[in-house]
């Protein structure tokens, strides 16, 4: 190995380098990274002769990257871009104590952010940083700390915390069913009645939204053909949850995301517990190795962990009187959903080795 192989790239070089290949500039680099366009210019050379390559290809207004400069690239743009943000959370440390989560939008929606308020009252020294989003996040990033998801199994990483399993019900709004009740609307007594209504649906293509359809629940409740008076398509699961909130029609609701508002009245189960479904898709907990390390981190952890024995109860998943102990055989509260059910039944609350997926 000669001594060029062996030679560490100088950081404030690769800098230089990143500001030119995004920009195309040497002279908008320079004024990025405040200094001359010269300084730049030297900088690039030096990297060029240590490398034994050129990087670009200078033109008299244009400057674009060569082969290798874009093998290079790929790779100093991702490691300065962990490089920022490790220095970013030291320093984070060294002040206030922040938990970042990362979730998908209706689950941020509906059942985090309505429960975030307390347990800042219990740690107000913590703040949360909540980005929502469909797009996996990659828990390497050094500023993730949490994932909160909704995947099979089989999807989950090793040492993922299953959070609880996935029953959805037919839900209208109070309105609706006090109108349906004065003759005002259709009735809504069976489910061959959803031929008289709209139906909010969940306009998505990933595996999961085939347990999530209303063709899937009418298929169970042998209606595999019914058409009703109108389909509303909608992206996200809050945008059903709302549209049945303002009495548009009736949504295939998660109980999971909306058992409070059961609970308070504002949505209804027209059919009762007794047309509940299942999925064999279910929620997790992510945690990031470094996050583990971060005493904020596991307290956040702790508190998800008890709103999730919570939502458990709620849909069923874990009797109610048996709160204090952990429970092995079948729940005894509430309905077995119809269709997915052992998947949204089995292993509660549990850290998902590899050797069981």
């Amino acid at each position: 190995m000669n001594a060029r192989t062996r030679r560490v790239l100088s950081l404030g070089n690769l800098r230089a380098f990143e500001a030119v290949a995004r920009r195309l500039s040497f002279s908008d680099a320079a004024e990025e990274l405040f200094v001359t366009q010269s300084a730049i210019s030297r900088q690039i050379k030096t990297l060029e002769d240590e490398l034994g390559a050129a990087l670009f290809t200078r033109g008299t207004r244009h400057v674009e990257l060569t082969q290798s400069g874009r093998v290079l690239q790929r790779s100093v743009e991702s490691g300065l871009g962990q490089i920022d943000a490790s220095v970013r959370q030291i320093r984070q440390a060294r002040s206030r104590k922040r938990v970042s989560v990362t979730t998908f939008a209706s689950f941020g929606s509906l059942w985090l952010l309505p429960r975030i308020e307390a347990f800042q009252r219990q740690h107000p020294d913590i703040d949360i940083r909540v980005s929502a989003t469909d797009m996996i996040a990659d828990l390497d990033d050094p500023e993730l700390d949490i994932s909160l998801r909704y995947c099979s199994p089989a999807q989950a990483p090793e040492g993922a915390v299953r959070l609880f399993g996935e029953v959805l019900t037919p839900v209208v709004s109070r309105s609706l069913l006090e109108q349906i009740r004065r003759g005002q609307a259709p009735p809504l007594a069976t489910p061959a009645d959803l031929a008289l209504h709209t139906l909010a649906e969940e306009d998505d293509t990933k595996a999961s939204t085939e347990f999530l359809s209303w063709r899937h629940w009418l298929k169970l409740n042998g209606e595999p053909s019914l058409e009703p008076k109108r389909w509303l398509y909608l992206n996200f699961t809050y945008q059903q949850v709302q549209a049945a909130l303002a009495g548009h029609g009736v949504a295939l609701a998660r109980i999971a995301l909306v058992f409070e508002a059961l609970q308070r009245g504002e949505l209804v189960e027209p059919f009762g517990p007794e047309r509940r479904s299942g999925s064999p898709f279910l929620y997790w907990m992510i945690i990031s190795p470094i996050g583990k390390l971060r005493p904020e981190v596991t307290q956040f952890c702790d508190w998800v962990v008890e709103q999730a024995r919570i939502t458990r109860q709620a849909i069923g998943e874990e009797p109610i009187a048996s709160v204090s102990r952990p429970s092995a055989g079948p729940p005894q509260a509430g309905p077995r959903p119809r269709g997915g059910s052992a998947g949204v039944l089995a292993g509660r609350g549990a850290v998902i080795p590899r050797r069981a997926r």
